[in-house]
């Protein structure tokens, strides 16, 4: 599996370069500016595809007649950008990027919990991995996601819960430990109505729900917008 929280290879080249031309002397400050100008860092890069994103995504709303007038008075709206974009400037993987993405708009859209709520879940996307999400969104209706990811159901007559995701996932198959720690992650959060993957039971039991209110809201809060019902 890729390691989802590693730098890009482009993200290192650049600081190995400036750490190896600041060390010059006499030369290696006038270096590393004259690099700063002739590269622009991948860091800024990242920020202005984030912007650039976000602005496009506002442009949509206003084109389906959602009134955006009023979001430079919304302070919740001001603090979701801020902290979503400090976050997604982190980050390379675009699941979370999204998720963050998503959160911008559900807040424009009124679709987000109170200020308190929606910080802590930015925070949570920030702490989570790409399998984390992955693996909320299985559990909150495994019969919905196989369904919905054209994956064949298995016919279940006695199993634990870790073979639901190994079903899902079978690039998961090996990784027992790393479901674990994910799923604990997830239980510790409060999004999770069951402590452990392990336990064996039937079929019907497999395929119950298994996120708590707070974790019906997160996902909510980093879904994707179908904007084509926004006016409905």
């Amino acid at each position: 599996m890729t390691d989802i929280n590693k730098y890009t290879s482009g993200d290192k080249a650049h600081v190995v370069a400036r750490a190896l031309l600041g060390a010059i002397p006499y030369a290696g400050a006038a270096a590393t500016e004259l690099l700063g100008l002739i590269l622009t860092p991948p860091i800024e890069k990242r920020r202005e595809q984030w912007m650039r994103e976000i602005g496009e995504k506002l442009k949509e709303l206003a084109e389906k007649e959602i009134d955006i007038s009023g979001l430079g008075e919304n302070p919740q709206f001001i603090d979701t950008v801020l902290q979503a974009t400090a976050l997604a400037l982190k980050t390379s993987d675009q699941e979370k990027i999204t998720a963050l993405k998503n959160a911008i708009i559900n807040t424009v859209l009124g679709e987000a919990p109170d200020l308190t709520l929606s910080q802590i879940f930015l925070n949570l996307i920030d702490n989570f991995t790409a399998w984390h999400i992955k693996i909320l969104h299985l559990f909150n209706d495994p019969s919905d996601w196989f369904k919905n990811n054209n994956v064949p159901l298995p016919s279940y007559i006695s199993a634990s819960l870790k073979n639901i995701a190994t079903d899902a996932f079978p690039e998961l198959n090996g990784y027992g430990e790393l479901i674990d720690l994910i799923w604990s992650d997830l239980n510790r959060a409060g999004l999770t109505n069951t402590t452990s993957l392990s336990s064996m039971m039937s079929g019907n039991g497999l395929l119950a729900v298994r996120t708590t209110e707070m974790g019906k809201q997160f996902l909510k809060y980093i879904a994707t917008k179908n904007l084509m019902n926004s006016n409905d």
